[in-house]
């Protein structure tokens, strides 16, 4: 029985798990880290919490396979996700010179106002199909270059997370399309680095890793760490994918026409395309697929479970009460309680935006709004309300995604928010297309086996992969009611962004 690594590098830590090559899980394991915040808006990992990470979960998923079967062969191919935009330095001797700055960090604000008047924002958008961001990569390295000029003068090679722990892996650095259009330097049409974007920022090209495809074997494992972890002498390590772009993979998301859902801290909507489509406004993000010759187009909603979250900590103080008394989930309670409630909450709108905005709205300075609130609303009306203001969110990011031409026929849901049966309906309803959950949902440590098992020669491509492995497991259908009572609330919602955007800088000023 052949056996594939699927290793997910992500914020809060690194889920590794272990399938045999029917994509059967035999055993998985998550090892979490610390994030660091020297200052305020500052966002750093240590990359050798990372690597240590990934040692322990091969290690520990090989030993727990075998615990069970003392004939489960050693894993013959490893695939890697990760956590986007962050940056590592290594000097020439691959010793990393400074903690790693990663995606949430927003200390560049500065630096994306040189990257405007040195390229100027149309001709951003234009190379690299995405407006000018603080989490982008480019923008750190032009912050360390500027602030750190001791430790960019030693810089040798620049890598994102994933990228260093392959290097650590294999000793090879080498990089992929998905994660690396997230850096804010490769012309994603060519799926190439910019040669003319490079020469405007001054970055030595050689600082960059090559590009692979996802399922391009980029290197083997060396034969002190395949002794140490378990790992086949022969190992090959894959190209892997960035995370929503190896999910994509994990849910079956491959073609043009389907896209997937995740509603977590924040919320993504994710969906292929056959060719590269740019929103000019900035308001989504296009990247290339971890299929070859495809395209994405990426939302991100900051505050979606978060605010769900936020409303339980704050206010349902009675709904956590009941978990602890009865071992029921609060969210749970929260979502029966909001059932009682009809379509747009009694005129009650949530606008999500805890932390800031990024799509539809990339704006720093949004803050979250109820909107209609009177001496009538309850705790249910306001459960409803947050619930429907995220909602609201992944359509008004869905439409953009309409207006670029890019259609969307069929909708995976997958995080935390997609365990609720009632926020699925909510979303069917307002995407009008079918909503499906997965059978098995092991996310992007599973597109990144997936991805292992094609460079294996296991698949052929993502599709016959996915068709193998991918189940689906429920599906709800819109209800034509629901959404005839949600649209006059939604095309109010969408309006009050509108209204609120100058008030919402003056807030930011006092």
């Amino acid at each position: 029985m052949k056996t594939i690594l699927g290793i997910d590098i992500g914020t809060s830590g690194t889920k590794t798990i272990l399938t045999d090559e029917n994509g059967r899980v035999l055993a998985s394991y998550t090892e979490e880290y610390p994030m660091y915040q020297p200052h305020n808006g500052w966002a750093e990992q240590n990359p050798e919490d990372w690597f240590l990470a990934v040692k322990t979960g091969i290690k520990a998923v090989i030993t727990a396979a075998k615990r069970e079967n003392a004939n489960v062969s050693a894993p013959i191919a490893i695939g890697m996700s990760g956590q986007m935009h962050g940056l590592v330095m290594t000097d020439k001797d691959g010793e990393v010179l400074r903690p790693s700055i990663i995606w949430c960090d927003q200390r560049t604000e500065a630096e994306i106002e040189d990257m405007d008047r040195i390229v100027g924002r149309q001709k951003i958008i234009e190379i690299t199909a995405n407006a000018p961001m603080t989490g982008f990569t480019a923008a750190k390295i032009l912050w360390v270059r500027k602030n750190e000029p001791e430790i960019y003068e030693k810089c040798a090679h620049i890598l994102l997370p994933k990228d260093y722990i392959r290097y650590k892996l294999t000793g090879e650095y080498a990089t992929e399309v998905s994660d690396a259009s997230g850096m804010q330097l490769m012309d994603v049409s060519s799926r190439t680095w910019s040669d003319e974007l490079l020469g405007l920022l001054n970055i030595d090209k050689n600082l960059l890793a090559n590009i692979y495809e996802s399922p391009d074997v980029t290197g083997k494992i060396l034969p002190s760490l395949a002794a140490e972890t378990g790992a086949d002498a022969d190992a090959i390590v894959v190209g892997g994918a960035a995370d929503n772009a190896a999910a994509a993979i994990g849910t079956g998301v491959f073609s043009e026409g389907t896209a997937f859902t995740t509603i977590g801290s924040s919320a993504v909507i994710y969906a292929v395309s056959d060719e590269v489509r740019i929103d000019l406004k900035g308001r989504v993000h296009s990247l290339c697929a971890s299929v070859p010759g495809k395209w994405t187009v990426m939302s991100c909603t900051q505050g979606a479970g978060l605010s769900l979250k936020w409303l339980r900590d704050t206010i349902c103080t009675e709904e956590k009460r009941l978990e602890a008394e009865t071992g029921r989930d609060a969210y749970d309670i929260m979502s029966e309680l909001a059932l009682k409630i009809p379509e747009g909450s009694d005129r009650l709108l949530f606008l999500p935006y805890l932390m800031g905005e990024r799509s539809p709205h990339p704006d720093p300075d949004a803050r979250g709004v109820f909107f209609g609130l009177s001496a009538i609303h309850t705790r249910a009306n306001m459960i409803r309300s947050v619930m429907e203001g995220v909602a609201f969110s992944q359509l008004e990011c869905l439409n953009v995604f309409r207006e670029m031409g890019v259609s969307v026929g069929n909708m995976v849901i997958t995080g935390g928010g997609g365990k609720s049966p009632f926020w699925r309906q909510m979303l069917a309803d307002l995407y009008e297309c079918p909503v499906h959950t997965l059978a098995h949902d092991e996310g992007a440590a599973m597109g990144a086996a997936i991805l292992a098992s094609i460079g294996a020669g296991i698949f052929k491509d993502a599709s016959e992969a996915c068709e193998n492995i991918v189940q689906i497991g429920s599906t709800l259908e819109p209800i034509e009611g629901h959404t005839k009572a949600y649209k006059p609330y939604f095309e109010l919602y969408s309006e009050l962004y509108q209204t609120l955007t100058g008030e919402f800088k003056k807030l930011s000023a006092l």
